[in-house]
């Protein structure tokens, strides 16, 4: 599953690429990816044509181009649920084996004229929302300058690299739950976009173990994990994410390459860099998580009790 760095590099891709641009027209090839378009493929495609996109806009996992031209304010959302991408490419290039939906956008020098949806698994899809204003006032996400949101993505928290999100925030949030802490931050309405990679590698970074209480959690510890989080999805996103997939791509289809950055995820067996360079011999060990599994140093991170 790609993780909020992955769908931020393709949020800056479409900025560059795609923002501006009118739809000129839209071929659904595959109607499943556009199935949670009630509506229709038919709908979705006549009105999705003529449309202005004018801006590229993310909260967690949730991408969204809001459009110009229609009736109400409404987006363009794109999920790329396990294996969705969008990538921009001329209309001569050969369709991709799993292309799903193709847009037809207005020439602009040195940029392709198509932006192309493909989708190996169809978990993800494409289908168009109406806004709806934030509960907060703040803007709906990263890339925004509004307060609104598309309905479909206004139920998830907002994410550690949306400027309005902050510490005190996410302590209020973790502390209305009774759960582990590593399930408090994968609950996407506590705060959105962090992944199994992620959570384990703030984590990490923060000496927190992933089975401590958010009833107990204290405010330094939420501190210190907030500063975590940014800290990891920056050097992902710094990095164009985790690609342990060839499938995890931006619009001009180069994978990242953060995973040879990872202190935790995946190192079972191997040192703790941190107790090494303290001199400390400590190995990473993985223990089973929710169906999959978690990564942690067993002397600086705790277990608790």
């Amino acid at each position: 599953m790609p993780e909020l760095p992955e769908v931020e590099v393709v949020r800056r891709g479409l900025d560059d690429w795609v923002v501006g641009r009118t739809v000129e027209s839209v071929q659904v090839v595959d109607p499943r990816s556009v199935r949670r378009h009630l509506e229709g493929p038919a709908d979705f495609a006549a009105s999705l044509a003529h449309t202005r996109i004018g801006a590229a806009v993310r909260r967690g996992k949730f991408l969204w181009m809001l459009l110009d031209g229609l009736p109400t304010p409404s987006a363009l959302v794109a999920h790329l649920g396990m294996s969705g991408q969008l990538l921009v490419e001329e209309p001569a290039a050969p369709d991709e084996k799993h292309l799903k939906v193709r847009l037809e956008l207005s020439p602009e020098a040195n940029k392709p004229n198509q932006l192309r949806f493909i989708d190996q698994r169809i978990f993800g899809g494409m289908f168009l929302s109406h806004l709806v204003p934030t509960d907060d006032q703040f803007p709906g996400g990263v890339g925004a300058e509004l307060p609104w949101i598309p309905a479909a993505a206004a139920h998830i928290a907002r994410d550690v690299l949306d400027p309005a999100s902050t510490p005190a925030a996410l302590y209020l949030a973790l502390r209305k739950k009774n759960t582990q802490l590593k399930r408090g931050i994968l609950d996407q309405q506590v705060i959105s976009g962090v992944g199994n990679i992620y959570a384990d590698e703030a984590l990490w970074a923060a000496k927190l173990h992933g089975l401590r209480s958010t009833a107990t959690i204290r405010r330094p510890d939420v501190a210190r994990l907030h500063a975590a989080l940014v800290d990891v999805m920056g050097r992902a996103l710094d990095a164009g994410g985790t690609s342990f997939d060839a499938l995890y791509v931006n619009v001009n289809g180069a994978s990242g390459y953060f995973d040879r950055s990872l202190n935790a995820y995946g190192r079972e067996g191997k040192d703790c860099h941190r107790c090494a360079e303290e001199g400390l011999v400590s190995v990473i060990r993985r223990d089973p998580f929710m169906g999959r599994s978690s990564y942690s140093c067993p002397r600086c991170q705790r277990k608790p009790r």
